[in-house]
């Protein structure tokens, strides 16, 4: 039996009201027919770097796995260095040991960090996840550094081209069309997918219940606040991951209530500007969980 859904028209006009197309899914955890609501559950969406997630998810696998030593130092080098938080934005090669890069790709985004993991365990590791929790609308291109040669070579540049620099000079229509602005083309899920990869990791069903504990801890230590949290109220915790690309702004994470129960929620937006800050489409993403939330625990004793 499917479990009961609430399509929620207020929570889909909190979307519309800041000039952006919402997706969201919420279920409580561990409650496999319980309520759930959804706004456009089932559409394809743009990961971004909400597909981190399972990266984690193969990186504390192999560290429980015996294959990778969390404590082992590698060097983030020029390589790795394409702009942005954390050690992607550093000046010079630097030493970090591999639990260190997986906080900073959770805690900040740092696309780094992510890359060296993702090549340290395996892009065929990052697939097993998907396959083995039945994510069949889920599809990567790669990590960071693969999205962002599709970039640059939608915009017509070669692999010595600076990013910053075709961007800067690309017109919104060449934005526009860019294939990692598109689900079917880029790094993708749903939002009922990413819940249920949360519900799996909060259930020890993604990694034995060690590597499931160490993944929770990390995803709540990210230091974002616009988003998901902006809208809970101090004693909520949240574990959560967010996600941008130009239109896309999204987070997904777990909430824990004071009464001890807990709630996935995957938020994905697609706002009508390319402007760089949009902040109130940020806190769309927490306004919607939110309501979304308190829907379920609603419904529920």
């Amino acid at each position: 039996m499917s479990a009961p859904t609430v399509e929620t028209t207020d929570i889909a006009d909190i979307f519309t009201r800041v000039g952006a197309v919402g997706y969201l899914h919420a279920r409580e955890i561990g409650v496999a027919d319980g309520p759930e609501v959804e706004v456009r559950a089932d559409e394809p969406v743009v990961l971004a770097s909400v597909f981190k997630i399972l990266v984690l998810v193969a990186y504390v696998r192999a560290v429980e796995a015996g294959e990778l030593d969390p404590t082992e130092r590698t060097t983030v080098t020029a390589r790795y260095r394409t702009g942005g938080v954390g050690t992607a934005g550093f000046a010079d090669d630097v030493e970090a040991s591999w639990r260190d890069l997986a906080l900073n790709m959770m805690s900040m985004s740092d696309n780094a960090a992510t890359d060296l993991i993702y090549h340290r365990v395996g892009a065929d590791a990052v697939q097993q996840v998907i396959i083995d929790l039945g994510l069949d609308g889920t599809h990567l291109v790669g990590c960071c550094e693969d999205l962002f040669d599709s970039v640059v070579s939608d915009l017509g540049g070669t692999p010595d081209s600076d990013l910053e620099e075709l961007l800067a000079g690309a017109t919104p229509e060449q934005i526009w069309t860019l294939s990692a602005l598109d689900p079917d083309r880029t790094s993708g899920s749903t939002p009922r997918e990413v819940t249920t990869l949360l519900n799996a990791l909060w259930t020890d069903a993604a990694a034995p219940a060690p590597a499931s504990a160490a993944a929770r801890d990390i995803m709540a230590r990210q230091i974002w606040p616009h988003r998901l949290s902006s809208a809970f109220p101090a004693e909520v915790k949240l574990a959560a991951k967010t996600g941008t690309l130009p239109a896309w702004r999204n987070e997904a994470g777990v909430v824990t209530y004071p009464d001890g129960r807990q709630y996935a929620v995957a938020v994905f937006t697609r706002a009508d500007s390319l402007t760089e800050r949009l902040p109130a489409v940020d806190a769309s993403i927490g306004q919607a969980a939110f309501a979304a939330i308190e829907h379920l625990r609603s419904l529920t004793v």
